[in-house]
């Protein structure tokens, strides 16, 4: 597998925010957005073998795992990482774009759909039957770049149900959208889901990896 970082810290989004977590940075992406933040994962990266993975992980310490890119469906051996850090004991989550199949994925392992919105130029790549797949565990995550977006993304959550079956998260694009306007705009409509704040950033910077 290629990797592009791992590493621990506090899980930094969803709704296990604050948690200590490992994250496991695949490298490579299949998609473009326009507001990406980890376009370093783009390329590059080490080829680690799933044992090399696991033992790492298990050197670093914290139980819930976070497989993240970068987008890590592309990487063949997923699956089989996913389902040895579960057999070691470990709780796994996947963040994922949406665009990929996640059948081959164990079903232990905690799904969290980054749903495109228009301003990531990507919306188009959405694979939407994945929605109706998502449990109370998983979570649809919306990242909003400005109003159009959030009532796109707001629109997306009623018309599937989202908010009856799984955890919906909308976050404010850092630097771009003022998390007060969100908010007022959830508040407002009275949106079934939970800001999503970008914690790590807030902790030590927009700018810094590794963290």
């Amino acid at each position: 597998m290629k990797i592009t970082e791992i590493y621990s810290s506090v899980q930094g989004e969803t709704q296990y925010a604050g948690l200590p977590c490992t994250l496991v940075r695949t490298t490579g992406c299949d998609l473009r957005c326009g507001y990406c933040d980890t376009a370093y994962a783009f390329q590059g990266g080490r080829d680690m073998t799933v044992a090399e993975i696991a033992a790492e992980v298990a050197r670093l310490g914290p139980t819930l795992v976070l497989l993240t890119g970068g987008e890590p469906m592309l990487q063949r051996e997923l699956p089989a990482l996913a389902e040895r850090l579960l057999a070691e004991g470990r709780r796994v989550m996947i963040e994922t774009s949406g665009a990929h199949r996640l059948d081959r994925l164990p079903p232990q392992v905690i799904r969290i759909v980054d749903v495109k919105t228009p301003a990531s130029g990507e919306s188009h790549r959405m694979q939407w039957d994945l929605l109706g797949d998502l449990r109370p565990g998983d979570a649809a995550k919306f990242v909003v770049a400005d109003e159009a977006d959030y009532r796109w993304a707001a629109d997306v959550v009623r018309r599937y149900g989202l908010g009856g079956i799984t955890e919906v998260l909308f976050s404010p694009v850092h630097g771009r959208l003022d998390p007060r306007e969100l908010v007022s705009w959830m508040l407002r409509d009275g949106v079934p889901a939970r800001l999503n704040l970008q914690l790590h950033k807030y902790v030590w910077g927009a700018e810094t990896r590794g963290v």
